[in-house]
């Protein structure tokens, strides 16, 4: 098949790679030039695992290709995915302006009929304002051409997006089109041939659905922070707490992973934008407003930790940071718990020596050359002369370090850990003071 993807950002740039490697001739268009110029010459704008691979191997096929030409790119596909960013506005709703400009620029080339899929993450109504924005474009035009818009929310984790599009564990469709329902199953036929994945419905069903889906896990990952930051103060162990709720299968144990926040450029505008849609009905999403709250609370749990500890204040202490990105496996520093923990660092006069694997570029970009952050090569590198080690995300390396070599390093043993990789009991054993969320106020 012939695809056209709008965007060739994180959601643009996995579709049209996972799309490609089935044997369709996909076009990537986006607007940004220097993307585009890079992605032509085998630059990924994005660290995602196993998509470079799968985009060169496909670009060098010419299954895939990348243009800013808007027209061509609108002439090539049968099926137009819309895949650009919907930010978060002012009031946090979705920023829908990009998604009106592709909507435009379809009604503006497009020659047959055509099915218009919205991919990105948009609120509830978005399929009609495409709808209507398209069809006042071919009015303009004085063209009467055939075309159906479609709701088909991605659910791709960051670090497992391949992964996710090419074994989904389900498809959603909203549709009213017979038409364009027999077009997606074609395009989604490879994806799922064990057994049927695609779940069709009615369209304001499926753009609910993206929402409801980041809504309940970030409801999860809120919930047991709160029930961590009441166990330090009982006295409890929340990692116990958590064997004993997920070993129900009515809670299971993903999402349950107490820590110092959730980040990325999903859950915080999706809980927002929800909340947000959901006042425009007239309705108080009471719930989905405290999961926000609870969140922005708990990344500030790891610096009231270190304030805590350091009581003569943070003013010329420096500490060593393992994981800047809001997940592993990836360099997605969206709206991070690292960030907020360096700024308050920061603010109070301390310095940060700061080690990722993937995201050391990121940070370069966001903030820049500062005297009171410095960016290492390696996890070691970033424990010279630090008086503690903070680790923000858990990375595989840094599970099971050289704990002689960190004690050595330090100018006292104390790591504070928000992420709950280390047992407290073996801090304990090796003479170190030890953080965590939820597992009481220290161990030494």
């Amino acid at each position: 098949m012939k695809l056209t993807i709008h965007g060739a950002g994180y959601v643009g740039l996995v579709t049209g790679a996972c799309l490609a490697e089935v044997g369709n001739h996909v076009v990537c268009v986006d607007v940004d030039d220097a993307k585009i110029n890079g992605l032509n010459e085998g630059r990924l704008p994005i660290y995602e695992p196993g998509l470079e691979e799968l985009v060169q191997r496909n670009h060098e096929a010419g299954r895939l290709r990348f243009t800013t030409d808007v027209s061509n790119g609108v002439r090539h596909g049968v099926v137009q995915f819309i895949a650009v960013g919907t930010p978060p506005d002012e009031d946090g709703s979705a920023d829908l302006q990009y998604v009106v400009a592709v909507a435009r620029n379809i009604g503006q080339w497009m020659e047959d009929y055509t099915v218009i899929v919205d991919k990105s993450t948009v609120p509830v109504g978005t399929a009609d304002r495409v709808r209507e924005t398209v069809r006042a474009v071919l009015d303009e035009r004085g063209r009467d051409l055939d075309y159906d818009v479609v709701s088909n929310p991605e659910f791709l984790k960051e670090g497992a997006a391949v992964g996710d599009f090419m074994k989904p564990n389900r498809i959603v469709v909203g549709t009213d089109s017979d038409r364009a329902a027999k077009l997606l199953q074609r395009v989604y036929q490879p994806f799922s041939r064990n057994h049927d994945k695609l779940i069709m419905m009615d369209i304001r069903s499926a753009e609910l659905t993206k929402y409801a889906a980041n809504g309940i896990l970030a409801t999860k990952i809120s919930f047991m922070n709160e029930l961590a930051n009441m166990a330090e103060l009982y006295g409890a162990d929340i990692e116990k707490v958590r064997l004993g709720i997920g070993s129900d299968p009515r809670v299971g144990y993903s999402f349950i992973y107490p820590g110092c926040g959730y980040g990325g450029s999903c859950f915080p505008k999706d809980v927002r934008a929800l909340a947000r849609s959901a006042a425009e009905v007239g309705y108080r999403a009471r719930l989905i407003e405290a999961v926000e709250d609870v969140n922005n609370v708990q990344k500030h749990r790891l610096f009231e930790k270190i304030a805590g500890h350091f009581s003569d204040g943070l003013k010329g202490r420096t500490l060593a940071l393992w994981g800047l990105s809001f997940k592993p496996d990836t360099d997605d520093m969206r709206e991070a718990p690292s960030r907020a923990l360096m700024e308050s660092v920061w603010a109070a006069g301390g310095h940060i020596r700061a080690y990722d694997p993937q995201a050391g570029h990121e940070m370069q970009r966001i903030y820049g050359d500062r005297p009171d952050l410095e960016l290492c090569d390696s996890a070691e590198a970033a424990l010279e002369e630090a008086d503690a080690l903070v680790i923000v995300t858990e990375w595989q390396q840094f599970r099971s370090p050289d704990f002689d070599l960190v004690k050595a390093h330090l100018s006292e043993p104390v790591i504070f850990d928000g992420r709950n990789i280390y047992d407290p009991e073996t801090m304990a054993e090796l003479g170190i003071t030890y953080y965590g969320i939820g597992r009481g106020n220290s161990t030494a």
